[in-house]
């Protein structure tokens, strides 16, 4: 008799988890605590290896791969080519001549290509996704919170920040989370009693940041670890 094998898949748990902010420049902060990691099980590839880990509450975090995830900013998904362009026409993400930037980023925000306009923040943010967190950092090799979002307001809106997410908070106008929109900073507090920690809002709940643990990603304001240390939102006019 032939014997029936079973194969039992199994399935591993990710963890992702905030940064801190800057501390002790200027004779500002000093001191920084680790958070503790929130768990994540299970991946799925789309492509240009793209992996997204099914999370809880209302989010679909993304596991940044720098080296997997440079995107030739011109190339678009040619009509009929069945082979790119069917994965997003079954998920609903949207029309076919969509850039592969807006296809990528459209997967990382739950939204529509449609509503991904703003090419220069999506150029900026691909430049620098995957980049590792080093406290004080603020090159291409490592980067800290305040540093990325004090780089992306400056070279795509045009305004100049602060350098520590605590000086940023306090130079912002300060705004409702229902009122968020895209560019609007968004602060939290993961340690101790000021902010320490800062990224730029997005779409659809989602906001961009450098994290200790994956470095420059897109994250859910609704994930667990960051939703109850979430402080507000500012907005910084020219």
């Amino acid at each position: 008799m032939k014997k029936a094998y079973l194969l039992i898949p199994t399935l591993y748990l990710l963890g992702l988890t905030g940064c801190k902010s800057l501390r002790g420049l200027s004779g500002a902060n000093t001191t920084a605590s680790t958070a503790k990691k929130p768990a994540y099980s299970g991946t799925r590839t789309f492509m240009n290896g793209i992996e997204v880990s099914p999370g809880g509450f209302n989010e679909n975090p993304v596991k940044p791969a720098k080296s997997s995830l440079s995107t030739d900013n011109s190339s678009s998904v040619k009509k009929g080519d069945t082979q790119t362009a069917e994965p997003f026409k079954a998920m609903g993400i949207g029309p076919e001549n969509a850039s592969m930037l807006q296809l990528k980023y459209a997967i990382a925000t739950d939204a529509t290509v449609e509503k991904l306009t703003n090419i220069p923040l999506l150029q900026v943010i691909d430049k620098w996704w995957g980049t590792k967190y080093c406290m004080g950092g603020s090159t291409d090799n490592c980067i800290d919170c305040s540093a990325f979002t004090q780089i992306l307001m400056r070279d795509v809106y045009q305004i100049a920040l602060p350098r520590t997410s605590q000086e940023q908070f306090l130079a912002c106008e300060k705004i409702d989370a229902e009122d968020l929109r895209e560019g609007d900073l968004v602060f939290f507090n993961t340690s101790g009693k000021d902010i320490t920690h800062v990224g730029i809002y997005l779409i659809n709940n989602k906001f961009v940041h450098a994290s200790t643990s994956g470095g420059v990603m897109i994250t859910d304001l609704n994930e667990k670890y960051w939703q109850p240390k979430f402080r507000g939102g500012g907005r910084v006019m020219k």
